[in-house]
């Protein structure tokens, strides 16, 4: 039983961190750091979502995920997308940083 449950986390494990293999993408055990620069067009995918970088202000930026529009603001609890929870880290003049989990 033991042997099972520790098979299953590892597994589920690996799953999770090959889902944050892409370019702009740094994960951690339960979630993943997205950088997405500011520029038309910028995307990354995360934990097998796309997201696409819409526009941006000094406090909020909205993104296209899995087809839908989002807006994340710095301090805002987390949002939920496709199964994924989004929050927003920082606003730079050339990138944007997005914490994503499941």
């Amino acid at each position: 039983m033991l042997i099972s449950r520790f098979f299953v986390s590892l597994v589920l494990g690996a799953a999770l961190l090959s889902g944050c293999s892409s370019d702009g993408v740094n994960c951690g055990v339960d979630q993943c750091t997205v950088t997405i620069q500011r520029e038309t067009n910028a995307s990354v995918e995360v934990l097998g979502v796309e997201a696409e970088f819409v526009s941006a202000d000094d406090s909020s930026v909205t993104l296209q995920v899995a087809g839908q529009n989002v807006t994340l603001t710095k301090g805002q609890q987390a949002v939920e997308v496709a199964g994924l929870q989004l929050s927003l880290e920082s606003v730079t003049p050339s990138a944007i940083q997005v914490q994503v989990s499941r």
